[in-house]
């Protein structure tokens, strides 16, 4: 036994080898089952793909970057779940890509968010958040408000998640434009904050 640890240890290449084997191995055995498991593959009683003015407004949550600051999964401790509600499941995220869970707090976790406050209380969040909230460090977005939101390519979006398994039909790719007319990029992401965590909370 003493030789083959000298063996392995002493020859860096084979030590290599062996720990890339490793890891591999116990990489697949941890992965590849949660791809046969419903839990993690279906989503969750209630979730709907998202509609295009909630999908526009989720762009915009990316393109400015809010996943720096929020994240959106809740873990399953009791410090979290009373702050923030039910722990995220995976089949929440089905028709997220990518999710945006994050990795941060720096401002409160969104995952639950989804109808615990007004359309006009994120606005004025949105447009000030110093006026609601006198501590927030958060930058203000008022141009979100005067900026119309972009309907361009919304039927292409809708028909490239359609061919990754988002369950979108031909009438909904057709009308997509038009959910979007007078529409801001306000109007979208609130929308889109609007929808997060709704499934759950119907379900319980």
């Amino acid at each position: 036994m003493k030789f083959s640890h000298e063996l392995i240890e002493k020859n860096s290449a084979l030590l290599i080898l062996l720990v890339i084997l490793t890891v591999s191995v116990g990489g697949l055995v941890e992965i590849v089952p949660l791809f046969f498991q419903r839990s993690t593959t279906e989503p969750v009683e209630g979730l709907k793909p998202y509609a295009p003015v909630e999908l526009t407004g989720r762009d915009i949550y990316v393109r400015e970057g809010c996943y720096n600051c929020h994240s959106q999964m809740i873990r399953p401790f009791r410090a979290e779940t009373e702050r923030y509600g039910h722990y995220s499941v995976a089949g929440e995220f089905v028709y997220d890509r990518p999710f945006q869970w994050g990795s941060k707090r720096t401002g409160p976790d969104l995952a639950r968010v989804g109808g615990r406050y007004s359309n006009d209380w994120h606005r004025s969040h949105l447009n000030n958040p110093r006026e609601l909230v006198p501590e927030s460090n958060m930058p203000a977005y008022p141009w979100l408000a005067k900026t119309p939101a972009d309907a361009t390519d919304i039927e292409t979006k809708l028909k490239t998640l359609r061919t990754l398994g988002h369950p979108y039909t031909d009438e909904d790719i057709a009308g997509a434009a038009k959910q979007l007319a007078g529409k801001t990029e306000q109007d979208a992401l609130i929308a889109y904050l609007q929808v997060l965590g709704t499934a759950i909370k119907t379900k319980r």
